[in-house]
């Protein structure tokens, strides 16, 4: 759906949460404020804001017109409430409204990589730079594409729903460093063990580090 942003009145970008979400949280000092189209409204009743003005970078890095949104505090609050709908379209979304988000690569990095035990009994837990911590299973795999850019491997793994963490170059170094191979029905494969699952991280010739 397309929303113009004409005659909306702009407010402060906190009151998106609604009361509660924010009582704790002093917005004086921000800047940011975005429109709402008040006759516009999505199938479940919330206020469709349009396009946000805010944007997430390769590095995980979040920007509002352009410039780094600095506190990272308001950052995490804005990562609680992010969805990504079929169309591959980022959002955030509150019961109340619904505003357009833009995300280069993917909303979150994999910034640390904590490790136990070893085998097929290891456990991978990665936290984002958010500070959420996800363990790599079957509720949150992990995944190896290419980057179209560079064409080199570009790590992710999955945080909830369809939203994904990209492996900064650091975490996925040492999780190459953890690689054995094992027999897969196609074959021998170079990956890594994650509450009892195995993930393919490719061809041991494959793989650069």
């Amino acid at each position: 759906m397309s929303i113009s942003s004409k005659d909306n009145a702009p407010r402060d970008i906190t009151s998106f949460f609604g009361a509660g979400k924010t009582e704790n949280y002093d917005n004086s000092a921000d800047p940011i404020s975005v429109t709402r189209p008040h006759e516009i409204r999505d199938d479940n009743g919330r206020f469709l804001c349009g396009d946000l003005n805010i944007h997430i970078d390769r590095e995980g890095t979040w920007f509002y017109l352009g410039t780094p949104i600095g506190r990272k505090e308001l950052v995490k609050l804005f990562s609680t409430v992010i969805h990504r709908d079929r169309d591959g379209a980022y959002w955030l979304i509150t019961p109340a409204e619904k505003g357009r988000i833009r995300v280069e690569d993917a909303p979150f990095m994999a910034v640390e990589m904590t490790v136990s035990d070893e085998g097929p009994a290891q456990n991978l837990a990665f936290r984002t730079n958010v500070d959420d911590i996800v363990m790599a299973g079957p509720a949150h795999p992990i995944r190896i594409a290419e980057d179209s850019r560079t064409g080199e491997p570009a790590p992710y793994i999955l945080v909830r729903d369809t939203l994904e963490a990209k492996l900064t170059r650091s975490v996925f170094y040492h999780l190459v460093d953890l690689g054995v191979e094992h027999d897969t029905p196609n074959g021998k494969r170079f990956g890594v063990w994650s509450d009892g699952t195995f993930f393919e991280l490719g061809n041991l010739e494959g793989v650069a580090v």
